[in-house]
């Protein structure tokens, strides 16, 4: 089954709020302490330099988000640019990296949960730990049994923390001393070689830009919202990182600062009297809140890292199985949250070791998202067309790899040694499991592939070499995709599709697209599972049985949407098909996408298209009208692949007042596409006449779409809908994409 499709009601200020409200956690509740003692004062340029590099990998996650709408962040971007392999790493990468963080989070809860309830030490564990192991075990108890991160609660948590933090800058600033910030050192007690290590520290601090992409499906118009919030959410922080760090270390001296609750210290010296307490115990509960947030918001994200993997096949399935009763992946909870109590039990002691390691691992995600990106645009991948572009391309994605990898070696060997070792795990495990489950190529080594010749062998050979055993079986061939839905049409549908996968030597994908409601959740329609898989097994039992005279493989997947149509072709679009057959309902169903109007002035459908009218279907007699049009190469295809497999006859008819120049065209045309043997029409008069009266001893047309433009469609109408409507004769509509200027759109 496909991902949900989620309803799209997150606003700019919503999706700002996730971001923000994911970082500021770590950045001022919890690192500025152990920061300060590793840099000295100038860890505020940490900081900022910090803010820098997130704001240019911010810039191409903004343009993979909008290209990209989907769920699953940096390892759906990773692994449809650059290939499973990388996905892999990707993957397993966010999911570590995000264990790692919740477990630094856990401890930052546990150090402000100390100060209000102190913890007994249990043998080896301090008491933050203890605290940290509890809040943890609480949290992952949360996303079992269901948690719900909305935008809505994010904005409510952000506005209490942006509220409290700038009451302690208005009175922080009132009790800051130049002369405290300074210090005995300067602001370079340990040398400008420090600033760099300590941004290795601190970068966890800006990590929940990229959950925001993570959210794209729910966002409107993520075209324009989503790199605002990305970009405005990493900005706002940087500033805020750089003011506030500035005023707690001109108020407390920087060898002095807590290393366990520093807002709260600094807190308690820019205040006086009983005003001091109340400010710190509002200080305490607002870090308890921040730290919380972002714990449950890592934990909650992992789970749809691994719910994309499995997928994919990137991992078992097993992993992603349903609770019955909660509703949530409760297999890949409880994984991600023993490892979450492990990391706090072995490495709490060690703020900086879970830091550094998170650091490190969404470090090497950005540099792979960085290169996908470049990918993509090279490669010039039909469906990637972001709303939002990189300024300075390719200079701009090419500083954010550098710049991500040049920042690893200031973190610490013993960091990068740990994160290394899931690194190589990914590697292992894509080639142990990954590589014999996982169906499809990315989009470098199709790119690769395709240009085998122009490539060096050593270029060639490392992308067969990694490609997946699946894709190698399916790269014999293209994939041909039936979109069915009511089982009196199915037969003809997957008839006509087996044939031209048969002539391409190359697979069936039968899909059973399932419309819900918008009223209704796509989550509760899933629950309803056993009522539409037993659908869906009638349908694709059925296909089978249609195929099965053709002797191609055949693949199954059920969608559910509210979008109907529009899912078939994202379907494709994530399935890498070549063709896609699908019943026609009438210009509504059809959505716009072949022979639409308006749509036809911005989008383009993503593969070869066939549309079938079906009444009473016979393939055994076809007829092409064709008047040369770009997708008539499409309705020859689809003819030869029907004399091939059902041995059809086939007659080409053409409309011209002057027989001799129609004659002429029409042996051309034919030779052209390689239609021998078929009976040639040259007929005088109105087309649409002229084909109503080839079509009346013959099973099927087959007709291209027509390269009318917006103008010429709206003043009279498309020649291919009216024919595709009006004709009792079964009709299938070809359509072929292309590129067309804008005139050529608006005119023909």
């Amino acid at each position: 089954m496909s991902d949900d499709e989620l309803a799209k009601d997150l606003g700019l200020v919503s999706a700002m709020t996730i971001g923000i409200g994911t970082m500021i956690g770590a950045g001022i509740f919890v690192l500025p302490g152990v920061a300060a003692r590793a840099a000295g004062p100038v860890v505020v340029a940490s900081f900022v330099i910090g803010g820098i590099i997130a704001m240019v990998n911010a810039l191409s996650v903004s343009e993979l988000g909008t290209a990209m709408p989907k769920a699953g962040g940096g390892y759906y971007f990773v692994n449809r640019g650059l290939g499973p392999l990388f996905g892999s790493i990707a993957g397993l990468g966010d999911w570590m990296g995000l264990a790692f963080a919740s477990a630094f989070y856990s401890i930052g809860f546990g150090q402000y949960l100390t100060t209000l309830a102190p913890m007994p030490d249990v043998l080896f564990l301090t008491d933050i730990q203890v605290g940290a192991l509890i809040a943890g075990a609480v949290f992952v108890a949360v996303n079992y049994i269901g948690a719900k991160e909305t935008g809505g609660v994010q904005t409510v948590i952000v506005t209490i923390l942006l509220s409290i933090l700038g009451l302690f800058a208005i009175q922080g600033f009132l009790s800051f001393d130049y002369g405290v910030l300074t210090g005995d050192g300067g602001l370079t007690p340990m040398g400008y070689g420090a600033i760099l290590p300590g941004t290795g520290l601190v970068f966890v601090s800006f990590l929940g830009y990229a959950k925001i992409a993570t959210v794209a499906e729910e966002l409107k118009n993520p075209g324009r919202n989503l790199p605002r919030a990305i970009i405005g959410s990493v900005a706002i922080v940087t500033v805020l990182y750089a003011i506030l760090v500035s005023i707690m270390l001109g108020i407390v001296p920087w060898p002095e600062l807590s290393e366990d609750a520093p807002l709260t210290q600094a807190t308690e010296v820019a205040f006086s009297g009983g005003l001091a307490t109340v400010a710190v115990a509002v200080v305490t509960v607002g870090a308890l809140l921040a730290t919380a947030s972002s714990a449950n918001a890592s934990i909650l994200a992992s789970a749809r890292i691994n719910f994309a993997m499995g997928r994919d096949k990137l991992v078992s399935n097993w992993l992603n199985e349903i609770h019955p009763q909660f509703a949530t992946p409760y297999r890949s909870i409880i994984l991600t949250g023993g490892m979450i109590l492990v990391f706090i039990a072995l490495l709490g002691q060690d703020l900086e070791i879970l830091a550094k390691a998170a650091s490190v691992l969404h470090l090497v995600v950005y540099a792979l998202m960085n290169a996908a990106l470049i990918v993509f645009r090279e490669a010039d991948v039909a469906d990637y067309d972001p709303d939002f572009e990189v300024p300075l391309y390719p200079f701009t994605p090419i500083a954010g790899i550098v710049c991500s990898l040049g920042l690893l070696p200031f973190i610490g060997a013993q960091e990068v040694a740990l994160s290394a070792v899931f690194v190589v795990g990914a590697v292992v495990w894509y080639f142990i499991y990954g590589r014999r489950h996982t169906p499809g190529e990315g989009a470098l080594s199709r790119y690769v592939r395709k240009r085998e010749g122009a490539m060096p062998d050593s270029v060639v050979g490392a992308a067969e070499t990694v490609a997946p055993n699946e894709a190698d079986s399916a790269s014999t061939g293209p994939t041909v995709m039936v979109a069915l839905s009511n089982p009196a049409t199915a037969s003809p549908l997957v008839t006509l599709a087996s044939a031209v996968a048969s002539a391409k030597g190359g697979r069936l994908l039968a899909t059973h697209i399932v419309t819900v409601p918008d009223q209704t959740a796509l989550s509760a329609a899933s629950e309803q599972r056993e009522e539409t898989s037993e659908d869906s097994r009638r349908l694709f039992d059925q296909a089978r049985t249609d195929a099965e005279p053709f002797e191609i493989p055949v693949e199954t997947r059920t969608i559910l949407s509210h979008q109907g149509v529009t899912e078939v072709f994202d379907a494709a679009t994530e399935h890498d098909v070549d063709t896609v057959v699908m019943g026609y309902g009438g210009t509504r169903r059809l959505g716009g996408r072949v022979e639409g109007a308006f749509e036809e002035l911005t989008d383009r459908v993503p593969c070869d298209v066939l549309v079938l009218n079906e009444h009473e279907f016979d393939p055994s007699s076809v007829l092409v009208p064709t008047a040369g049009g770009y997708s008539s190469d499409l309705s020859a295809e689809v003819a030869l692949a029907l004399q091939d497999a059902v041995g059809a006859t086939i007659s080409v008819l053409y409309v011209d007042e002057d027989r001799d120049a129609g004659e002429a065209f029409i042996a051309d045309w034919a030779a052209e596409h390689g239609l021998a043997d078929v009976e040639l029409l040259v007929e005088r008069g109105d087309v649409e006449t002229a084909i109503e009266a080839a079509a009346a001893d013959r099973g099927l047309v087959v007709i291209g779409a027509s390269e009318e433009g917006l103008v010429s469609r709206v003043a009279r109408g498309s020649l291919a809908l009216s024919v595709l409507e009006d004709l009792d004769t079964s009709v299938v509509l070809a359509e072929r994409p292309h590129d067309r200027t804008l005139r050529e759109r608006l005119f023909g």
